[in-house]
């Protein structure tokens, strides 16, 4: 069964999903992220599908490998998240050609279902309690939001105090048990991250995000020292020689691994070494409906996640920065299979990833559009992290 055709589709509301066919006719569905370099990632799809074409669909350890050490120069986001996709597509051929869903193929469920978490607020945080009590009557326990907007390298006792009393609207809102995630985004410096994390833990954030960008990860513990508060961090690294230095560091409690940067089976490994050093896992996903089947299935396989992100409602999917509205369950013949349910996420049960994708309609909506960069800016001018 070899690999005979990879096509790419851009559909909105900004995501990218990989279509791999066989000669057997079989056909299996990944997606990648990156909709600010959608034209890095669609060249880094062709190179690799040049690679691959040709080749055994069964071998994905060794097709993984081939993508990522077939050239001099390696890592980042572009080429990991364009083997990401093609992996995940791989994963799905597998799973269906043995009538099997992918957790099967991963030891089998150690769960039936996983707690689900939505975003309010925005890119800005703002009307947040009207935001949450949507969330609740649709049946979440959890949530997650931006701290902030921009924040300089120093800013303002006024910034920190409107974060914390965002938060504490929310709190006084769903009451004590609710879990509340808080994003930094990477857009928190250090100096700034200190009495940020003061002024939130009092309302007991089920965890902060990001509080530092990941090239600072060397200077969480200075952070972390400050509060009793977990830290999650992951993102935006992609592979376990990323991760390594993360759990070697014993300050992370929660790493956020992405399915569409690192890949199915990759994802699958980092929650395995999480788990050797007692690190929950809450991977990270407000991506389309392609990259949460592949997640949840490495949810249903590994005893250390704990909470599934979930994209139902985000910002991003109103027409977001000039794009077309989208949303989770177009492009899915069978959207019940990812339906929040009382704020749980069942195992989707199918062979492969378990979703049918409505391929006349990604075909229709594809188009290649070029998501702007933010031009996110302090008070002085400077450029502010988005």
């Amino acid at each position: 069964m070899t690999i005979t055709r990879i096509e790419s589709f851009c559909v909105p509301p900004r995501w990218i999903f990989v279509r791999v066919e066989t000669d057997t006719g079989l056909v299996g569905w990944g997606e990648c992220i990156l909709p600010r370099r959608v034209h890095a990632v669609l060249g880094a799809l062709r190179d690799l599908s040049d690679a691959v074409k040709g080749v055994d669909a069964d071998r994905i350890t060794d097709l993984w490998s081939r993508m990522l050490r077939g050239g001099f120069f390696r890592g980042g986001p572009v080429l990991g998240t364009a083997a990401a996709g093609i992996e995940q597509a791989l994963w799905d051929i597998k799973g269906r050609r043995l009538d099997a869903p992918v957790h099967a193929l991963l030891g089998g469920k150690v769960r039936e279902r996983v707690r689900a978490y939505a975003w309010i607020g925005g890119d800005r945080p703002q009307n947040v309690v009207d935001a949450v009590r949507e969330r609740v009557r649709q049946g979440f326990t959890a949530v997650k939001m931006n701290a902030t907007a921009e924040l300089h390298y120093l800013d303002s006792p006024s910034a920190v105090a409107a974060a914390a009393e965002r938060m504490a609207a929310v709190r006084r809102e769903t009451g004590p048990d609710f879990g509340i995630a808080v994003d930094f985004h990477g857009r928190v410096h250090r100096a700034m991250a200190k009495p940020l994390l003061s002024a939130l833990e009092p309302h007991s954030p089920l965890w902060i995000e990001e509080p530092l960008l990941s090239e600072h990860l060397d200077a969480l513990d200075s952070v972390a020292r400050v509060s009793r508060v977990l830290l999650a961090t992951g993102e935006r690294l992609y592979t376990r020689w990323d991760f390594k230095r993360v759990f070697e560091q014993r300050v992370v409690d929660i790493i956020q691994p992405d399915v569409s940067l690192t890949g199915l089976h990759e994802l699958h490994t980092l929650a395995r070494m999480a788990e050797a050093y007692d690190v929950t896992v809450a991977p990270h996903c407000p991506n389309g409906p392609i990259s949460l089947a592949a997640t949840l299935q490495v949810d249903a396989a590994v005893p250390n996640v704990v909470y599934q992100e979930y994209s139902l409602g985000l910002h991003y999917h109103t027409g977001y920065a000039g794009l077309a509205r989208g949303e989770l369950n177009d492009y899915v013949l069978n959207p019940e299979v990812l339906a929040v349910t009382d704020g749980w996420l069942s195992i989707p049960p199918g062979p492969g990833l378990g979703i049918e994708i409505n391929e006349a309609l990604v075909r229709e909506r594809h188009h290649v559009w070029s998501l702007r960069d933010p031009n996110w800016r302090n008070a002085d001018a400077s450029a502010a992290e988005w």
